[in-house]
Formats: C-alpha cells, sequence, structure tokens
C-alpha cells in the first residue's frame, strides 16, 4: 500500500466521525494514517516496482540454471558415449 492508499483508507476512517466533530475527524485522520504507515513499515514490505524487478531477476536466474543443467546433462552424455 503506498502513500497515497494509506491517506485515503485513513481518509474513509476518519469520515466515519460525525460531522459535528470536524477538530476530531482531522486529528482521527491524522493519526490513523501515521498508525498505518507504521504498521506497513513494520511489516518490511516491498513496493511493486521492486516485486516486479526481483520477479524479472528470478525469471533470469531460473533460465540460467536450467541452461546450466542442461549443458551439465549433454556434457555427462559425451563423456559417457566417448569414455566407451
Amino acid at each position: 500500500m503506498d502513500v497515497q492508499g494509506i491517506d485515503q483508507l485513513a481518509q474513509r476512517l476518519a469520515s466515519l466521525v460525525p460531522p459535528g466533530l470536524a477538530q476530531a475527524r482531522e486529528d482521527m485522520h491524522a493519526n490513523i494514517k501515521d498508525i498505518l504507515a507504521q504498521g506497513l513499515r513494520r511489516l518490511d514490505l516491498v513496493t511493486r516496482e521492486e516485486f516486479d524487478v526481483q520477479s524479472q531477476v528470478l525469471a533470469r536466474t531460473r533460465e540460467k540454471l536450467e541452461s546450466l543443467e542442461k549443458r551439465i546433462a549433454d556434457l555427462e552424455v559425451s563423456a559417457a558415449h566417448g569414455g566407451q
């Protein structure tokens, strides 16, 4: 959840306070926003962009691993035939 998402959620929760309590609503909005931001920071979350970058790195690593596994298998077959 980004800063804008946190702000929107805090705004929605603060809107539940009756309109006659305008100051309480503003204070509640600020407090909820701070609490949500602190809670999310403690969860050690990553942004979507960071997640996507790491997913791409993982995909490239898998491709490289599969390529190396195939090369090893081919070398083992060559060694087995050449050794007879």
